[in-house]
């Protein structure tokens, strides 16, 4: 059969988004990791599924694989252009949306700008719901990665981050320390990792190694867990906006219990067809 799916982007994060509500099909690991080889498939950092809700109190149900056919939890660039996918596609006609995720419920707010805000929720610090091997909670971790120490910080944002000072962006270790860091036994569900360079108390730049992906031009819920570490540990103050190789991304977050709330673009490239 045939599926219709759209290209998109935010801040060159890219996707595959699938409509699942108007269409029916069982999509398999399998099928994102073939979709998502850039030399012989589509081409893409995440593929994004719209489904039909479970929960009545939602709009939509929000799944999202990565391109080497792993589910994950969550995805805050995702979570915009799914906003703009629904709204395009006539799946709805609300400006505010309320998404399920596997990493727990989230609220799109299109706005008249087309901007698109996302109220991301309230962090996770404590280091069992993170997931991430660690005896008591803190702001920042020391982590033994073959026979180097780094200090890092440990964030939930419905998905695990951590998160390292750097002072040099353009050679910060994203390539060689990010993926020792995601695949490290004390994050038992892998994590991502984000590189954050502070320029000052609002302005920062941040790479990020994404678990399952490598590294992307944009990651927003790694913005949002990077501005997290960032406020605890004193270093910068909200609101912020960080630059990532895409792009910039506005971050608010009032301290712990308040959730976090991410606002940039979300771009569609182009329509297709593709097989199942």
């Amino acid at each position: 059969m045939l599926l219709r799916f759209t290209k998109m982007h935010g801040l060159g994060n890219d996707f595959m988004v699938l409509d699942l509500v108007s269409q029916h099909a069982h999509i398999l690991p399998k099928h994102a990791k073939q979709w998502g080889d850039r030399h012989t498939g589509i081409g893409f950092d995440q593929l994004l599924l719209v489904e039909a809700p479970s929960n009545p109190d939602v709009d939509f149900r929000y799944r999202i694989f990565n391109s080497d056919g792993s589910e994950v939890e969550q995805c805050g660039n995702g979570a915009r252009c799914f906003a703009r996918f629904v709204l395009d596609k006539r799946l709805t006609a609300k400006k505010q949306i309320r998404v399920e995720t596997k990493g727990g419920i989230i609220e799109l707010d299109v706005r008249n700008d087309g901007q698109i805000s996302v109220n991301m929720g309230a962090p996770r610090l404590v280091p069992a719901d993170i997931p991430f091997d660690a005896p008591q909670q803190a702001i920042s971790y020391t982590l033994e990665v073959d026979t180097e120490t780094v200090e890092l910080a440990a964030v939930s944002m419905g998905n695990p981050h951590a998160v390292l000072r750097v002072y040099d962006i353009n050679n910060a270790p994203v390539h060689t320390l990010g993926p020792k860091i995601e695949n490290h036994p004390r994050f038992p569900a892998r994590v991502n990792v984000g590189f954050l360079h502070v320029v000052d108390r609002q302005r920062a730049q941040l790479r990020v190694w994404e678990r399952g992906a490598g590294e992307t031009q944009a990651c927003g819920t790694g913005a949002c867990a990077a501005a997290v570490a960032a406020i605890s540990q004193g270093w910068m103050e909200s609101p912020l906006l960080i630059d990532l190789p895409g792009g910039r991304l506005s971050i608010e977050w009032a301290g712990p219990g308040h959730p976090v709330l991410m606002t940039g673009p979300a771009v569609r490239v182009y329509e297709g067809q593709v097989r199942l």
